[in-house]
């Protein structure tokens, strides 16, 4: 038995894949620009890769679309691909259905938005009006006000919603191999008049089990270094640290350097001793995948910072075989490749492929990924 994890090179951008061994798919956000679609472009065609994959799959669509939050290298196009139930205008030609949606609360309640960003926000309060296909996560009482203002009440959407230190229903170790623990939003990162998207992103710490073996993944999104360390000081304090070991690391922002600490650095970016701590949980064999354009060798302002690259990369070479990654760069960057992960009995392994789902080459094996688990 074994499941895997894909990572779309599409730039600076995010979207990726769990595919579970009974079938389910999950994917995480979602990011197509236009000049993809050109032969000469090194990033992947997402419309078309996704769409390749559920058909060799025999699938019309996703078991859960998680949309972390509402930036646009994290929606980007989206709109044109997905079957969407809140208007028939999202709904003409072969468009790909998602039984159920997962965003952070900060979607239904974020104002002032345009665009695709706006449409999301329409779809997700339809879902959450209709109660059905869609899951929340978050409870803050500007929720609990948005509900009663559409005649509903809180108690009666509660099994559509899911707060931090929860595990996700639906998921579960013995049903599907794999529960879902969810680390953030925390209910006041969705308060007042202006939401901030990447504090009240959706944050989940993945445990994988195939046979004794635990294997484990923290999709982190675009965090922040604060949002971070305070993840890192409630997780402590419930005694929760395993929820924060990790075999396989979604590198928060694009391995922007904010994600570490407040000062970029020279060479490499310190991490506040929280962070520090987090990146410590580095398990035997790990993978830490940065999806992002590759690492510059100068100085740059926007993301990828080579400073937050050097501190990654020290942090990982404490552990045998582990391994930092940039979807970019994966084999090469002039045509990379989908990223892909196979996790099993032995833990993570990182393989490359050759075409849409055929693996060519094992690339590196961890030694011993999610040794730290066996029960």
């Amino acid at each position: 038995m074994t499941h895997s994890i894909k990572f779309y090179p599409v730039g600076n951008g995010d979207c990726s894949q769990i595919i579970l061994s009974n079938g389910k798919r999950l994917l995480f956000d979602f990011c197509h620009r236009r000049k993809s679609e050109d032969v000469e472009d090194p990033r992947i065609d997402l419309h078309r890769i996704l769409s390749a994959e559920l058909s060799a799959a025999k699938k019309s669509g996703f078991d859960v679309v998680a949309l972390t939050h509402l930036d646009d290298d994290h929606i980007a196009n989206s709109t044109e691909f997905f079957y969407l139930e809140h208007a028939k205008k999202y709904q003409q030609g072969d468009r790909t259905t998602i039984d159920e949606l997962w965003v952070p609360a900060a979607t239904i309640l974020e104002k002032g938005l345009s665009g695709e960003a706006a449409i999301w926000r329409r779809e997700a309060r339809h879902r959450l009006i209709a109660g059905k296909g869609i899951r929340v996560f978050s409870k803050p009482s500007a929720l609990k006000d948005w509900l009663e203002s559409n005649g509903l009440s809180l108690s009666s959407r509660e099994h559509l919603i899911t707060d931090a230190g929860q595990l996700v229903p639906g998921f579960t170790l013995a049903d599907d191999g794999v529960e879902f623990f969810v680390h953030s939003p925390f209910a006041k990162h969705s308060e007042g008049e202006l939401v901030l998207r990447n504090e009240s992103a959706l944050i989940l710490h993945a445990t994988f089990m195939v046979s004794d073996t635990k294997t484990r993944y923290l999709l982190v999104g675009d965090s922040t270094w604060e949002i971070l360390e305070e993840i890192v000081d409630i997780t402590s304090v419930k005694g929760n640290e395993e929820r924060l070991y990790w075999d396989i690391y979604n590198v928060p922002h694009h391995c922007s350097y904010l994600a570490l600490g407040p000062e970029k650095g020279k060479t490499q970016t310190d991490p506040v001793e929280n962070v520090q701590w987090l990146l410590d949980q580095c398990q035997s064999g790990a993978i830490a995948v940065s999806s992002s354009e590759p690492i510059p060798k100068e100085d740059t302002i926007d993301p990828p910072h080579r400073q937050a690259a050097a501190t990654y990369e020290q942090a990982i070479q404490k552990n045998g075989g582990s391994k930092f990654v940039v979807t970019m760069e994966h084999p090469n960057e002039k045509k990379p490749k989908v990223l892909e992960v196979e996790i099993s009995r032995w833990g993570a392994k990182l393989l490359i492929l050759s075409s849409v789902g055929s693996a060519s080459m094992t690339k590196s094996r961890s030694t011993r990924a999610g040794s730290h688990g066996l029960v």
